[in-house]
């Protein structure tokens, strides 16, 4: 019996949602997959948003995409934020579980083929010293550096930074949350430099009303990018 196959029998791959015992490492069971909304269909092309009729390859925008400027050119995610998918979320970004960036970041190589070439640089949205203290780690940047092993792009982990902590935007509304992170996030003064005449792809956990990700475009757009889009793991939806 070789080492792998012996590996196997001590400690057999698992259920990254149940436990449940599978035949590949971070994968869902066929219960949880179906618990897990992937998007799919028909979506806004600023932000992902799953919009409801059929995909005929026509650009549509959401709601909020028609009456908000928003500063990147298109946005997509993996989930919709809800149900199982909102357990995975959480477990990445509160749980301390590292390992689901894995299986995280191929579901999102998926919808990163519409945004992305294969020059484009993965940029992570940044998280606040004093937040990385107490979490130990930024989900965000877990997820870019796993992309970028997937897919090969370039990956900038230290792209931007967050200047100030900003407050939790649980509850807040669409104008608070805006204003939460007015210029709290910029380029990184010595990665300016690598910024500069790139197509960037910021990645992130979640997007919500979109502040986060239109703070962080605008602070790629100073430092001198040409193009900027958007990828979140899971997108949150109003009646989801």
């Amino acid at each position: 019996m070789g080492l792998q196959s012996a590996l196997r029998l001590i400690y057999p791959a698992r259920c990254i949602s149940c436990d449940a015992l599978l035949e590949e490492d971070f994968s869902l069971c066929g219960d949880c997959w179906r618990e897990t909304p992937f998007i799919a269909g028909l979506i806004c092309d600023t932000c992902g948003l799953p919009l409801p009729g059929s995909s005929d390859s026509k650009t549509e925008l959401c709601d909020d995409c028609l009456v908000i400027a928003r500063p990147w050119d298109k946005g997509r995610a993996a989930l919709l934020y809800a149900r199982n998918a909102r357990r995975l979320v959480l477990g990445l970004k509160h749980g301390d579980r590292q390992e689901l960036a894995i299986p995280a970041a191929r579901w999102m190589a998926i919808p990163m083929q519409d945004l992305a070439g294969p020059q484009t640089l993965i940029v992570p949205v940044p998280a606040h010293w004093s937040r990385l203290i107490r979490r130990r780690y930024n989900q965000a940047a877990l997820l870019a550096i796993e992309l970028s092993r997937i897919t090969g792009n370039p990956c900038l982990p230290d792209g931007l930074i967050r200047r100030k902590p900003t407050q939790i935007q649980d509850g807040m509304s669409r104008e608070e949350r805006f204003a939460n992170l007015s210029g709290a996030i910029l380029p990184h003064r010595r990665r300016r430099s690598s910024l500069a005449g790139r197509q960037v792809l910021l990645v992130d956990d979640v997007m919500t009303s979109g502040a986060t990700f239109a703070a962080a475009t605008e602070a790629c757009f100073s430092a001198g990018a040409t193009r900027v889009c958007v990828l979140a793991l899971a997108r949150v939806a109003k009646d989801a």
